[in-house]
């Protein structure tokens, strides 16, 4: 009886050893590595990440609160790009540093891709009788064109991944579905508006939207914020002020608004922010803002600005 007993238990014992031999023998589930990305401008950033969710980590190369057009890439740039899946700027025109550092970028696997491809940039005069300052770079806000960019970053993020082609679709036609809405929103406020002109104290940056709802816009420079605006530009934006009866003049976002203080004293018109979302205040980037909602903030200061009906 007690040779029975023993055997039993010496059964149980190789069972149980068996079965944690083969519990240990199985393969473990390979984790998916996440995508590296990083853009140049926080429309592009705000995009990808929309689009990719947790399947990418996004990072934005502007530091928070410095201005796009004065940036110059540091040496920690441009090894972060090296090691980047996917590095995603604007265009050659917004961007004119990019083609130097993507020549010195070893890294063979890095997918670049420009979010303005297939896009027309606005060559547009200033002003009746002058020069254009070269090709409005600030194709993002004309909302169709962020469409087609967020089709544009969809396509690289699918080919860089094919596996998951049809969560980053899903996502981007999301997306793009909240850019409409946006842009019917813009549509109905700005048929409504008393005035139709938008004096801004920065730089030309809002030339597309103003195309597209039927705008005309005045800037107290041109493309560049780098440029001085003249005596006579700033009288100029004064006196029409004062002519068309218009109480509100604009100012951009992480620049000195001088200007626009100087001619909101000659004028008494109030000051109101319009942000073109180059990039976010550091408290901006720990909230969480998007690009949907600087443009909705926008839009309610167009149409304080602009006078325009509440529908």
């Amino acid at each position: 009886m007690r040779r029975i007993i023993i055997l039993i238990g010496l059964c149980a014992f190789a069972i149980a050893l068996a079965a944690v031999s083969c519990k240990r023998q199985e393969p473990a589930v390979p984790q998916q590595k996440r995508l590296t990305v990083v853009t140049s401008l926080f429309p592009l950033y705000d995009f990808a990440r929309a689009i990719a969710r947790d399947k990418a980590a996004v990072s934005l190369l502007l530091p928070p609160g410095v201005e796009s057009h004065s940036f110059e890439p540091r040496p920690g740039d441009i090894l972060t790009i090296n090691s980047a899946d996917l590095f995603i700027f604007t265009g050659a025109e917004m961007e004119p540093w990019v083609a130097k550092i993507l020549q010195g970028v070893e890294n063979k696997n890095l997918t670049v891709i420009d979010a303005s491809a297939g896009i027309s940039l606005l060559r547009e005069t200033l002003e009746p009788g002058e020069e254009h300052h070269g090709a409005d770079p600030h194709i993002w806000l004309d909302f169709s064109n962020a469409q087609r960019m967020t089709d544009t970053i969809c396509r690289g993020f699918s080919v860089k991944d094919p596996l998951n082609k049809i969560f980053y679709e899903e996502n981007a036609r999301s997306h793009k579905e909240r850019l409409s809405q946006l842009d019917s929103r813009f549509r109905e406020t700005l048929t409504t508006c008393r005035h139709r002109v938008i004096i801004h104290g920065g730089h030309f940056a809002f030339g597309y939207l103003a195309k597209r709802y039927q705008l005309d816009y005045r800037a107290a420079y041109g493309f560049s914020p780098d440029a001085e605006p003249t005596p006579r530009r700033v009288y100029e934006l004064s006196e029409q002020m004062k002519r068309s009866g218009i109480r509100c003049i604009f100012y951009e976002e992480l620049l000195n608004p001088r200007v626009a203080e100087t001619i909101s004293r000659e004028t008494g018109a109030e000051l109101l922010q319009l942000s073109a979302a180059h990039n976010l205040a550091k408290r901006e980037m720990d909230q969480g803002v998007t690009f949907i909602a600087i443009m909705e903030q926008n839009l309610k200061n167009l149409s304080r600005g602009l006078e325009c009906r509440e529908k």
